[in-house]
């Protein structure tokens, strides 16, 4: 199922949430609508944790993680870190990493068994994603753009990636991940796909200017279609075409 939000009139909504197939962080202090999409599609699943990264609202940029461990910046609070480890399931191990290039939601791009990081990270950040995430760690880049994290949105069973990517590139990329991906846009034609849009395994939220063709194509690579709505689809198809022969 992929679903319309928007926080605060932003429609940057991986900028405000991160999500994956345990858990899902999002920011302080928003509307309720923009909860409540969240509490709809995911609330007896899932824990959602309200929380602020840095003292900031913008979790999504800041944070990177998966069903089996969370990433957060140095300039993390004490406070914000036990927030975290109080709200997570016990699964989940939660860690602070000392990294330059500290919106880690930008330079890491991951779902539950690989993850695409920034040329530049550092080698001991590398290793802390090895160990948290339980991934294989590949520096990437993605149609020439160093930040992975803003340029895809992956889960276990797809991706999109920056509308420019070379058919070679995506091909590579695949291989690595082994995943379908596509190239493609949200938001009305937005390439910052990871800022537009958070994905899991059954739910995506993108933000609200995503037109219905933009949401169709995620629906479509990350195999999400709702199996009653598509199953009442194939009933009124074969009706129209039973109609047709008599």
């Amino acid at each position: 199922m992929a679903v319309r939000a928007q926080y605060e009139g932003s429609n940057d909504v991986g900028v405000f949430a991160t999500l994956t197939n345990s858990y899902c962080l999002t920011a302080v202090d928003g509307s309720e609508n923009f909860y409540s999409v969240f509490e709809s599609e995911l609330g007896e699943v899932i824990p959602i944790v309200h929380t602020s990264i840095a003292g900031t609202r913008i979790v999504g940029r800041l944070t990177a993680g998966n069903r089996h461990g969370l990433l957060v910046p140095s300039t993390s609070t004490d406070q914000e870190l036990q927030h975290l480890r109080n709200s997570l399931p016990d699964s989940v191990k939660v860690q602070r990493v000392e990294e330059r290039l500290s919106a880690l939601g930008n330079v890491i791009a991951c779902n539950d068994y690989v993850a695409l990081v920034h040329p530049d990270l550092d080698k001991e950040t590398e290793e802390i994603i090895m160990d948290t995430l339980q991934v294989e760690v590949f520096r990437q880049t993605i149609a020439d753009n160093v930040l992975v994290g803003s340029y895809c949105a992956l889960s276990n069973t797809g991706g999109i990636v920056h509308p420019h990517t070379s058919v070679q590139d995506q091909d590579e990329l695949s291989s690595l991940l082994q995943i379908p991906l596509v190239a493609g846009t949200v938001n009305r034609g937005s390439d910052v796909i990871g800022a537009g849009m958070v994905v899991n395994d059954w739910v995506s939220v993108c933000g609200m200017d995503t037109t219905s063709t933009e949401l169709a194509v995620v629906e479509e690579i990350f195999k999400l279609h709702d199996s009653h709505q598509a199953g009442a689809g194939f009933m009124e198809m074969r009706d129209s075409l039973m109609e047709g022969f008599m």
